[in-house]
């Protein structure tokens, strides 16, 4: 990969959006970095998985855009090894169809994926979605932070508490590890107990996307989450799948 794709330009502006993107096809790195460039996005380019470890702790940009297939360090390798470090959005770019490669990248941490041959506009509309989503939680947890802590959301249900002044959940009184993209749902979902969302309210609230009826990123986030806060996977009782609308977050339990 050629050095001036390789970093950051030192007169980028701070309001201009920084992106790593991890792509060994030059050709196609070199050509999505124009396209997204020409619509107001700096790029910085690496194509090798090692590499690409360092220049995301280091560099910390405001996003990566992240190639499943590279040489040395696969995406999903990548993205667990980054993700205790790098807490900003993650697209994960995928050219397989398999759902266990779409699954891995979200169970590491992946808050987002597309299929390869993915068209520029589409990659620079799910960037777009992603920071926008990313900014507006981040402008959520100031404005809690500055309330005082007897005004901050907190929602209990027998012994889970979700504590969204803190984005913090316990169950039982251990905390429940969820990741950034987990938690949001939780919260979405919970927030609205008693009612069903559908997918397409879902993924608008969390992705500022429209619901293309393909996606199954809400159903895996959706699987890890039950057992997280003590839910049957097999016959769920807190997070229940409401066949052909959606889901429905149960207030009180037989089990609460």
């Amino acid at each position: 990969m050629s050095d001036h794709l390789s970093s950051f330009s030192s007169q980028e502006g701070q309001d201009i959006p920084r992106i790593l993107l991890v792509e060994d096809d030059e050709r196609l790195a070199a050509l999505s970095r124009d396209y997204l460039e020409s619509n107001g996005i700096h790029v910085g380019v690496v194509g090798d998985g090692k590499e690409a470890i360092t220049s995301i702790i280091d560099q910390q940009p405001d996003l990566v855009v992240l190639d499943l297939m590279l040489p040395s360090v696969d995406g999903i390798e990548v993205c667990r090894a980054v993700r205790e470090h790098y807490h900003n959005p993650i697209l994960m770019l995928t050219a397989r169809t398999d759902d266990v490669d779409q699954v891995l990248g979200l169970e590491m941490g992946a808050d987002d994926y597309v299929a390869k041959p993915v068209r520029p506009r589409v990659l620079l509309a799910r960037i777009r979605a992603l920071l926008r989503r990313y900014e507006l939680n981040k402008e959520a947890q100031a404005e809690l932070e500055s309330v005082e802590p007897m005004q901050q959301d907190r929602l209990v249900f027998g012994q889970l508490v979700i504590d969204n002044g803190a984005r913090d959940v316990k169950l039982a009184g251990n905390p429940v590890e969820l990741t950034s993209a987990e938690y949001d749902l939780l919260w979405l979902l919970s927030s609205n107990a008693g009612r069903i969302l559908t997918r397409e309210e879902i993924f608008e609230k969390l992705r500022g996307i429209e619901y293309d009826g393909q996606d199954r990123s809400i159903d895996v986030r959706i699987s890890r989450i039950r057992p997280k806060v003590g839910d049957d996977p097999m016959n769920p009782k807190r997070i229940k799948t409401v066949r052909s609308k959606g889901y429905l977050f149960v207030k009180d339990t037989l089990d609460s």
